[in-house]
């Protein structure tokens, strides 16, 4: 009973091998948080990039040890409690750094300013012209001159700000661009 148990928690590995699964996932979450940055927003739609990796390794995790009798369950859980604590202490950093959120997740991108598309910068971010014009429609733009400003948000979505759309007293106030972003917008 005791060696099957042994079996089924650890495998056949001792407890040492608890630092690889750390050293491992350590390794591999921000390689992949990395490589997801790099791939850019669009990438995961409406999740953000931090937590569409929370999915993945989660994912990885739970499914490998649920269906691999050679995989053992502690290292698997271990796993997931340090891919947990590393989103956790990015969740936090993020909510108290502007810096720790702009690294992890990146920033919005002003594409269209004042009906110009800016071509240059819809091509950093892996977005052709036509993907912008369907996701303009899809939002009800049916004329560039409509558009004060359309801005590529950090999870891929597109926000847009109409000319003669002014945010009034009440509730609703408009979305904020950031000051970096606006001065770009206003040299062009």
């Amino acid at each position: 009973m005791f060696d099957e148990m042994q079996r089924i928690l650890m495998g056949e590995q001792d407890m040492r091998f608890a630092l690889e699964v750390l050293f491992r996932t350590t390794i591999v979450y921000f390689y992949t948080l990395m490589l997801m940055r790099w791939l850019g927003g669009r990438t995961v739609a409406q999740l953000s990039i931090v937590e569409f990796l929370l999915v993945i390794a989660i994912g990885s995790a739970v499914g490998d040890s649920l269906f691999y009798p050679e995989v053992p369950m502690l290292p698997a859980m271990f796993a997931i409690l340090i891919v947990s604590i590393y989103n956790k202490f990015i969740d936090k950093a993020m909510l108290a750094s502007p810096w720790s959120c702009r690294v992890f997740e990146g920033r919005p991108r002003i594409v269209v300013s004042q009906g110009r598309v800016h071509a240059d910068r819809l091509r950093r971010q892996g977005i052709g012209v036509h993907e912008l014009y369907s996701k303009l429609r899809q939002c009800g733009i049916e004329d560039l001159a409509q558009v004060k400003f359309a801005i590529l948000e950090a999870d891929g979505g597109i926000s847009i700000l109409k000319h003669g759309e002014h945010g009034g007293e009440g509730l609703y106030q408009p979305p904020v661009l950031p000051a970096r972003e606006m001065a770009w917008a206003e040299r062009r």
